[in-house]
């Protein structure tokens, strides 16, 4: 018996919580239902915002990556939603709210299964055989319009924006924003499409509709110093130096310590600075540039020296936009003034300066090498333009998205309960486990098409028995039935109504959600190590890092 009266050895610091076996399964897929519940009455042409506030800043979105990254979500579980609500962002930049919702539905179906003590790896492994065979029915689904002309691809490029849009902020004005949004995409280099070359500039006041594109690059004044209102505000055909270089006079650091016998030796100090400064700017100028930007500052005796000269010069410019007029117009960033020469200057069609609004902004239009754009988005609040942002920002990434793809579903819940129905019916021709689990993630796809007729107002148990319904008739015709929001039915062939979406941004949806349950669903224990100051008390003043007597090696 002296076996069992062994002592239990402990390998955990003393106060590390531990949490483990079915009841830890179970409490972290509750953990995720309360983050879903967040941001589930979000999706959907319908979907409610929320308002969220860090301290003095108040963020008004329905975006689910956006909310789920504000919230700071601490539960280690819970996190996993925030981490793939981010790659579906990153990766297609819309369908962030449906990634998180099928990932929570999932992990809700599952849970009976745990409850009842079924293991975990036959639930996942159930799951990865119905993600197989719905990502290969996908592909059978989408629709391929790579053959269509050039105008019928861009009005599907545009049908593809306005569905991003339909849930957003500006749904209202969805023809307006999706004919910038494809015209701006249409900008980029296809066979690169970097969404860095598409910028987006805040301007508080007037309506959203007087937003612009400009074809190239646009970016608000920069500071300015005297004689910067004597340089003239419009060239055409411009040569453009860009620069990574300080033109101003440079004061010394605090510990310089310059030592002097005569004051003469120290007018020679000043003299030769000037000297320094007046060579680089006659090199400018006698180069033949006449638009002059910097990354870094441009002083008041070369903006005065440029102004002279009819010049115009812009210093503290952003890296972002320096990279994007450098792009446009062909030119180099230059780190010295040495050797400079017209070959490395840009050009463009039109340099102007106007005022938008209470701001000027520095326009660069028609550029020659033309692989970049600028949105100038107007609006009243600023939360409101931030959003609007926030909104162009998926529509760019879906239109990105088709542009590469070339594949589209209907959208609407649509794809969802055809796959959901092609599921049931495979159920049927298998036996044991995999039946019911095969079923439950058909189930579980239901949650995007009941979920948007919930937020729009409607009846969803009486909206979900129409379209399964539909969906059973089986063929084309019933296979894009979704739900309509605006119809005395509720139900529609979304397809034939323009509601389409690229079907790379479903397949990454389904397969982030469910990996994302899968490795919840393999979680059977969380350590938590609790905090100690212990190390930080015994190390001695005046000595960080050093252990102290006895513990040398």
């Amino acid at each position: 018996m002296s076996q069992f009266l062994q002592p239990t050895i402990l390998l955990l610091r003393e106060g590390t919580d531990t949490s483990q076996g079915r009841a830890q399964i179970v409490s972290n897929i509750n953990a995720v239902q309360a983050v879903a519940d967040v941001v589930k009455s979000t999706l959907g042409p319908r979907g409610m915002d929320k308002m969220i506030q860090t301290g003095p800043k108040v963020t008004i979105s329905n975006d689910g990556a956006t909310i789920l990254n504000l919230l700071e979500v601490v539960h280690p579980a819970a996190r996993v939603l925030v981490d793939i609500a981010k790659s579906q962002d990153d990766e297609v930049g819309d369908g962030t709210t449906s990634t998180t919702l099928l990932a929570a539905e999932l992990l809700k179906e599952a849970k009976p299964f745990i409850e009842e003590g079924i293991h975990p790896q036959i639930v996942i492994q159930g799951y990865r055989k119905a993600l197989e065979l719905a990502l290969e029915k996908l592909e059978g689904f989408s629709i391929n319009i790579s053959r269509d002309s050039p105008e019928d691809k861009r009005n599907t490029l545009l049908k593809c924006a306005q569905t991003a849009l339909n849930s957003k902020l500006l749904a209202n004005t969805k023809q307006f924003f999706s004919e910038l949004v494809v015209s701006a995409v249409e900008k980029l280099d296809p066979n690169i499409l970097d969404r860095d070359l598409i910028g987006i500039k805040n301007v508080t006041g007037g309506s959203v509709t007087d937003s612009f594109l400009v074809d190239g690059v646009a970016f608000k004044k920069t500071f300015s110093y005297a004689g910067f209102e004597q340089q003239p505000k419009r060239f055409e055909n411009p040569k453009i130096c860009l620069l990574n270089l300080e033109l101003e006079l440079k004061s010394e650091k605090e510990n310089a310590e310059i030592r002097i016998e005569k004051p003469e030796e120290y007018q020679q100090i000043v003299d030769a600075e000037w000297a320094l400064i007046y060579e680089k700017l006659e090199t400018i100028v006698k180069a033949g540039a006449q638009i002059v930007l910097s990354k870094l500052p441009i002083g008041d005796l070369a903006t005065q020296y440029f102004a002279d000269r009819n010049i115009f010069c812009a210093g503290r410019v952003p890296q972002e936009d320096l990279l994007r007029v450098q792009k446009a117009t062909g030119g180099q960033v230059q780190t010295t003034v040495n050797g400079l020469n017209p070959e490395t200057f840009g050009t463009c069609g039109l340099f102007e300066e106007v005022q938008v609004g209470a701001e000027r902004y520095n326009l660069f239009k028609n550029c020659p090498q033309s692989r970049t754009a600028t949105i100038v988005l107007r609006g009243g609040a600023e939360q409101f333009i931030q959003e609007a942002e926030r909104s162009l920002n998926d529509a760019i990434m879906i239109v990105r998205r088709c542009f590469k793809a070339n594949k589209i579903v209907a959208g609407g819940g649509a794809i969802e309960l055809e796959l959901s129905r092609y599921l049931r019916h495979y159920a049927r021709s298998v036996t044991g486990k995999t039946q019911y689990i095969v079923n439950s993630y058909a189930k579980a796809l239901e949650v995007i098409p009941r979920t948007i007729a919930e937020n729009a107002g409607l009846n969803s148990i009486e909206i979900m028995n129409k379209l399964r319904q539909r969906h059973a008739q089986g063929g084309d015709e019933g296979r894009w039935y979704g739900v309509d929001i605006n119809g005395q039915s509720g139900v529609c062939d979304t397809h034939s109504s323009f509601v389409w979406e690229p079907s790379l941004v479903k397949r990454n949806a389904l397969c982030s959600a469910t990996e994302a349950a899968c490795a919840i669903l393999s979680i059977d224990e969380t350590v938590k190590n609790p905090k100690s100051d212990q190390d930080t008390k015994m190390k001695p003043k005046g000595q960080p890092g050093r252990p102290p007597m006895g513990m040398r090696r």
